[in-house]
This record gives structure tokens, sequence and C-alpha cells, in this order.
């Protein structure tokens, strides 16, 4: 007896659709590749895919529903490499896997610089972000891998925290609840590790993809090796 399959097969309006919205995001990612994000612009794409600026908008409503969703899709990405990265690596080799996440979320900005700039650095005249951010989901991700980090590694990085005074009321509160309910047995002090280990992290490699290190260093990789390598023996791994 054949088995009927109970997915139902997408009609072909509905494969057409979902081809030209790919080939939208494709061109949009290549423009903001080859002009950075300002060169993102619905009437461009139109015109690259023949059609009029009247067709692509039924779309994306408008040219923030597109840069959300491209924000959104360049984030999970990179979420996506750094979290794989990590667990090649043993849970038993938490040092390991601190460097995994920065090496690899530095070699993705250099493959995606464009990319980077997008999620981190520029801002795309007259966007108006969603409420809660264009990439609330990767967002979190990319929170909850960092402070995992931290929680593998704080039986040893706790002690050799400074003795100053950090309270829950220093964040904000959204990431505070978050944190606390993903990891619950963390303390306040543990958060501001994990922002200022993601600091440490993002620092050279901002610095080299907007270009001001490059003229400094000759081996941009062999500084960065250095700097992940500092900072797991500041936790005391």
């Amino acid at each position: 007896m054949t088995e009927v399959s109970a997915t139902p097969v997408p009609s072909r309006r509905e494969r057409l659709r979902a081809q030209t919205v790919e080939e939208i995001r494709s061109i949009a990612l290549r423009l903001l590749a080859e002009g950075g994000p300002d060169a993102i612009s619905l009437r461009a794409i139109a015109r690259e895919m023949g059609m009029t600026a009247g067709a692509i908008y039924g779309y994306y409503a408008t040219r923030d529903d597109l840069i959300t969703t491209l924000i959104a899709e360049v984030y999970g990405d990179l979420v996506d490499t750094a979290e794989a990265a990590r667990d090649r690596v043993p849970a038993a080799d938490p040092a390991g896997r601190v460097i995994a996440w920065g090496e690899t979320v530095r070699g993705w900005a250099l493959a995606h610089p464009a990319g980077f700039r997008l999620i981190y650095g520029d801002p795309v005249l007259g966007y108006q972000p969603p409420p809660g951010g264009p990439a609330a989901e990767a967002e979190g991700r990319a929170c909850s891998g960092l402070v995992g980090l931290v929680e593998a590694a704080w039986p040893t990085a706790a002690p050799l925290q400074s003795a100053g005074s950090v309270a829950w009321s220093d964040f904000d509160e959204g990431l505070v609840t978050h944190v606390r309910q993903e990891f619950p047995s963390l303390p306040p002090h543990a958060l501001a590790l994990s922002l200022r280990m993601w600091g440490r992290m993002h620092g050279l490699v901002a610095l080299e993809i907007y270009g001001h290190l490059r003229p400094q260093s000759q081996d941009p990789a062999k500084l960065y090796r250095a700097e992940m390598l500092d900072l797991v023996r500041s936790l005391g791994l």
C-alpha cells in the first residue's frame, strides 16, 4: 500500500514566489557587499530583476522590511557558524570553546565584512527597526552562547573577578531576564564578565574590518590569537 504524504506540495505560484524572494535577497546581499547598507534599494533590485518598483512591493512592503530580513538572516548565519565551531570542541575544554567562538567570529567577519558592518556598525540611513529589534532570535542566541562560555569557565573565573560591586540593576532589564532564566545559578558578576569578554572578542575584529588595524599590524590573525589566549588565561583556564 502506497503511503500518501501529509505534507502539501507547494503550488507553482508558491514556488515562483519563493524563488523571487530568494533572488531579491541574493541581489540585496550583493548590493550590501558592493556598496554597504545604503546601497540596498528596492528600486535598484527591481531594475536588476526586470520588475517594476510596484511589483517588488508585493514581496516586501518597504525597504525596512527587507533590511530587517537581511539583518536577521546575516546575524543568524554568524551565530550558526559560531555555535557550530564551539560545538566541535568538547565541553570538557572550555578554553578551547572560547577560542573557537572568538576566532570563528573573526573568520566570519573577514569573509562577510559588509554583513558584520550591517549587524554591528554602519546604521542604514532612514532605517526604522521593528519593536524588539531586527534580529531578536539571533541576538538572544548570541547572548546565550557567550554567557554559556562564561558559565563553563565560572568555577575558575569567579575567584579572579574584581571585588567591585555589581548588581543586576546595572544591566538592561530584558537582558537580565534572559540570563537569569537560562543561567539561574550565575551572579551578576558573570554577566559583567560576559559583556567584557564580548568586547575583547569584537574589539580587534571591528578595528580590522574598518581598516584601522592593518596599518598597525602585519599579522592581525596572530594578534587576535594572542588576545584570545590572554582572555582564557584571565578566566583561569
